[in-house]
């Protein structure tokens, strides 16, 4: 979309012709590719692409909305034609806002690349997702079923605003994964799985990196096979930066997104309020060097930041889109993300995390005479408005006398996460992180989370309680 300033002068002003606040175009060239094995071949190799722009015009309480694949000037001269028509039906406004001059953004760059993907031949691609494979196929005689996955994808925007601003960014999207199904002696399957990503290019596929993702998903597969049913009861929990931070950004990170604020979550009304143990500082970061979550500028053109959730236990402020933070009376923190330009922007995580404290990760397990220790996370539900919580734990182990012993499955944490913020009074001075793409309202944004090794005292564990009774 390589309009001239005078064309983007003129569709910005004629969307707002009828009235509005704000006006913004919002174009976007996507392309990817994801290449699979599975059932002992190569079973797909996919390409994708979508290019095409989008104006949304805001009053208020109100949005107006439309979007086209083919955005050629007079094309979104047309999509300004209809929402001004639809803006003097619904907005009645006679404040007309003109927008005089527009003005290039700083350039940023937290998200430095070296490799297109587009510059790497598909082949090459494929080899990356062999190399796992083989790794795979060597590493325990038990592994019955292997799934190795590639993905990549290169996004680039570029957001015209009646603020007078033009905004472009390119976000580049590797991940790398790896599924395995192992067989104990008695016919059982268990499931391992790992998975790498980031906000850069096809650098990003070292063989270090590769083997990484293989080996987790090995000894996570492993710990199953040998493990023992997880017992049932309330534990001192210890978990590991390792863990990646899933209960940070599923039981605490949503909840702090200003649009759930307004739906009632359990964090409404409470800043400047003590809410955690005073260890506890919890921020969302849009500058983390080249993490998945990393962005220059969000999907409204707002410069992203590290934005402090909650500062040593107390609640400081939310995650907020340009709306969400006019309703709240604060300035934007460059959440605003959308998947495509088919949708309007939402209040999204970035990279969440607890910052890193000053306990040693060893001597938090040397303090627990029996308790469970959470190497990985696995998936759960939460409940937004309540704060509570439940998640299955993928790879977990007995700590008996200060020592990580047996391995369990099956065990799953059940607790509520204000609660638990309040409880931790152990913080290492590690960080670990996870990779996802968190899903909200039908759109998924790529994201990051972290934690250092935290202790919970007190915190439910679902497993077997005795009689074999789950």
């Amino acid at each position: 979309m390589n309009l001239s300033n005078a064309q983007y002068l003129e569709i910005l002003n004629h969307s707002l012709s009828s009235g509005g606040e704000y006006s913004e175009i919002f174009y976007e060239d996507f392309y990817g590719t994801s290449i699979v094995y599975d059932n002992g071949k190569i079973e797909e190799i996919n390409f994708s692409s979508r290019k095409g722009a989008s104006i949304r015009v805001v009053s208020a309480e109100e949005t107006i909305f439309a979007h086209t694949n083919d955005p050629t000037y007079e094309n979104l001269m047309n999509l300004a034609e209809t929402l001004s028509k639809n803006a003097s039906e619904r907005f009645g406004s006679n404040n007309i806002v003109k927008v005089e001059e527009l003005i290039e953004a700083e350039k940023r760059d937290f998200a430095p690349f070296e490799i297109p993907f587009d510059n790497v031949p598909v082949e090459q691609k494929v080899q990356k997702v062999l190399k796992g494979v083989e790794l795979l196929k060597n590493a325990d005689k038990r592994i019955k079923q292997i799934t190795v996955s590639y993905a990549d994808s290169s996004r680039k925007v570029k957001i015209v605003n009646s603020e007078g601003k033009i905004v472009e960014d390119i976000r580049n999207y590797p991940r790398y994964a790896a599924i395995i199904f192992a067989q104990d002696e008695e016919g059982n399957l268990f499931r391992g799985y790992s998975s790498d990503g980031a906000n850069m290019g096809f650098e990003f596929f070292t063989d270090e990196r590769i083997e990484k993702v293989t080996t987790d998903a090995v000894r996570q597969v492993v710990s199953q096979i040998e493990g023992v049913d997880a017992p049932a009861g309330e534990f001192t929990v210890v978990l590991s930066s390792e863990a990646g931070g899933t209960m940070i950004h599923e039981a605490c990170g949503h909840g702090m997104e200003a649009d759930l604020v307004l739906s009632g979550s359990v964090y409404r009304e409470k800043v400047g309020k003590k809410i955690a143990s005073e260890k506890i500082t919890v921020v969302d970061d849009g500058t983390d060097k080249n993490k998945r979550g990393t962005l220059n500028y969000d999907d409204e053109g707002t410069p992203t930041q590290r934005t402090v959730l909650i500062e040593k236990g107390v609640l400081k402020g939310y995650m907020h889109s340009k709306i969400t933070a006019k309703k709240f009376g604060v300035e934007p923190t460059g959440n605003g993300r959308r998947e495509s330009y088919m949708v309007l922007p939402i209040v999204r995580m970035r990279n969440t995390m607890i910052l890193p404290g000053e306990d040693d990760p060893q001597d938090i397990i040397k303090s627990v005479k029996y308790g469970i220790f959470v190497r990985k996370m696995g998936g759960g539900q939460v409940d937004v408005i309540s704060g509570d919580f439940q998640f299955g734990v993928d790879e977990g182990y007995i700590i008996e006398n200060g020592e990580i012993k047996q391995s369990i499955r099956g065990a799953s944490l059940v607790g509520n996460g204000l609660k638990v913020l309040e409880s931790i009074d152990m913080v290492g001075n590690d960080l670990g992180y996870g990779v996802g793409t968190c899903g909200k309202d039908g759109q998924g944004a790529p994201v990051s989370d972290a934690q250092p090794t935290i202790r919970i005292p007190k915190l439910i564990v679902g497993g077997i309680v005795k009689g074999g009774n789950n």
